[in-house]
């Protein structure tokens, strides 16, 4: 994947306008094609947030399929990033791309119109589809488009400032459609945006392929995708049914772990692979991928539960809970604005710890969160989130890819977006698992409650708000009390695990590099060659697919437009 050439589309003017080499200003509008492609990602991950109490209340989806609801959208897109990453190399980027915008935009209006739990959960799965055709062509594209490395490296500043503001406005939007539209109108948005982008798509990005450096193995990305979906779901259903031995669970779980352990061996003897598994064997590398998974899996659960927190505990509106997670998006966009200042002085090693111990410090003080509203030192405990876990992110990414050989980076990064992916959507699983656990004791042996209605109540609090009105009287009210002192429970204990994942990763930083001094290597087990690629960084968000800067230069020799070599800075 490190190598790139274009292909002819009976429109030489075309070309010759996306890939001049300077003063050009057509580059430029395909760049604006990009990001509105990864605002689309960047707004799906968010918006759906503020709609889940919405979605609970009109769908009546049972406790797994809450999370499906959630989920499905960034663990179908973690399992086919490789397939659609390493397929756009050989029949065309940009066919894959313009493909994804119309699956995109088809699975949106399905989302919308959807009448129960199930629809919307096979819909979201179609816009995962979408979303892994997507992200693994935008970033190629970009860096055909950009062969000088400093321009590039200001064209992703460009893509990841407008993809952060999407994901910013995503909970800010979806509050505002859900308090005076419905639920569905969060994936309406979605159509306009396609119906633009997919014309001016097809008419100004240029199509390339990847090196012809072998076959493509199908049947590898194939492994890959059921691999990741088999242990997550068998994770799922553990935490929802809180039985070890569950065989619904067990049975997933190992079949996916099984697939995996079979994907990696294959990786390791294919005479052409999608990933070298090599890089693996470097600490630098292994240790940033755990802790990227770590980062997301706390963030992402957190603000799941924070949204529900909210809306169910405080009564805030969608759109005024919207508001109250400004700040951690903010705040982690300052925090990757000064992430490259930062690790030049201080080094991965201890800016990844650091940031872990700030976001583990953050959430052990939302612990100090009650029943009643404290939106001062909700406000402090989301900016210190933020800023923390987009610290470790930054410096995390960064590590990783510098370690990745050049002319792999291409599969580095791909399994820097599968990690992020993967930690997020497990993330959701744990701690809601965690959550669930906590919170159904709490509901037990209520005076004048039946124990059926206790059962339907420890699935989730907003069911239990419906089951405590329709029972009314002095035992409706003394389930909706209870009900949610369990929950801000519940929260509490979710928050110390979390933090205890989080000071894990602290730890397990420690293997880091202490600088940024440390060469790239050529091969894996070969002297190493100078100037390390950038990081890349993802924003905090939000189940999935949220805003990232990839790294700046990638491998140190790409291909310009038209075959050019590019210049390496």
């Amino acid at each position: 994947m490190s190598g790139t050439h274009t292909t002819g589309d009976g429109n030489p003017s075309l070309r010759q306008r996306v890939s001049a080499a300077s003063g050009g200003a057509n580059r430029w509008a395909v760049l604006a094609v990009l990001c509105v492609s990864l605002v689309l990602v960047a707004l799906d991950a968010t918006i759906l947030h503020v709609a889940v109490p919405s979605v609970t209340e009109d769908l009546r989806p049972g406790a797994v399929e809450l999370l499906w609801i959630v989920d499905a959208y960034p663990l179908v897109c973690a399992s086919l990033l490789i397939l659609f990453g390493t397929l756009g190399d050989r029949v065309g980027r940009r066919r894959i791309l313009l493909l994804g915008y119309g699956l995109f935009g088809c699975a949106s209006a399905i989302a919308a119109l959807a009448d129960n739990a199930q629809v919307l959960i096979a819909a979201r799965a179609l816009l995962g589809i979408g979303g892994a055709m997507i992200m693994p062509a935008t970033l190629s594209i970009l860096r055909q488009v950009f062969p000088d490395r400093r321009e590039r490296a200001l064209a992703i500043g460009i893509w990841t400032a407008v993809a952060a503001i999407g994901a910013a406005s995503g909970p800010v939007l979806g509050g505002f459609l859900v308090q005076h539209y419905w639920w569905g109108s969060v994936f309406l948005i979605n159509i306009p945006l396609m119906a633009l982008i997919l014309p001016l798509g097809h008419w100004l990005l240029p199509e390339s392929r990847g090196a012809a450096d072998g076959p493509w193995d199908v049947l590898g990305a194939l492994m890959a995708a059921g691999g990741v979906l088999g242990v997550v779901l068998g994770v799922k259903r553990l935490g929802a049914e809180r039985h070890l031995l569950d065989p619904e669970a067990l049975v997933p779980l190992a079949l996916g772990a099984a697939l995996l352990i079979l994907f990696v061996r294959r990786q390791s003897r294919h005479e052409h692979p999608l990933i070298d598994m090599r890089m693996f064997s470097r600490a630098a590398f292994s240790t940033s991928v755990g802790c990227i998974v770590l980062a997301m899996l706390a963030l992402v659960g957190l603000e799941l539960i924070a949204v529900q927190y909210l809306q169910l505990v405080l009564r805030l509106s969608p759109l005024e809970t919207g508001l109250r997670l400004l700040p951690l998006t903010f705040a982690a966009m300052a925090a990757g604005a000064t992430g490259s200042y930062t690790l030049q002085r201080v080094g991965p090693r201890r800016m990844v710890s650091l940031g872990f111990v700030l976001t583990a410090a953050a959430v052990l003080l939302l612990t100090l969160m009650g029943q009643q509203d404290r939106p001062v030192l909700l406000t402090i405990g989301f900016v210190l989130l933020g800023f923390g876990l987009q610290t470790t992110l930054f410096a995390a990414y960064e590590s990783m890819l510098s370690e990745a050989p050049a002319d792999t980076a291409g599969g580095a990064a791909s399994i820097g977006e599968t990690s992020y992916q993967l930690g997020a959507g497990m993330g959701i699983a744990l701690l809601g698992s965690v959550m669930n656990a906590a919170y159904a004791p709490g509901l037990t042996g209520l005076p004048g409650v039946p124990a059926d209605a206790a059962r339907d109540a420890a699935h989730s609090l907003g069911e239990a708000y419906q089951v405590a009105a329709h029972l009314g009287g002095p035992a409706g009210d003394s389930l909706h009390a209870a009900a949610r002192h369990a929950f801000v429970h519940g929260l509490h204990v979710t928050l110390v695990v979390s933090a205890g994942l989080l000071l894990a990763g602290a730890v397990m930083a420690l293997k880091l590099p202490r600088t940024m001094d440390g060469a790239e290597p050529v091969e894996c087990g070969e002297p190493a060659a100078d100037a390390p690629p950038a990081g890349a960084v993802r924003l905090p968000a939000q189940a999935d697919g949220a805003a990232r800067i990839p790294a700046p230069g990638g491998p140190e020799h790409d291909t310009a437009v038209g075959g050019r070599p590019g210049r390496t800075a």
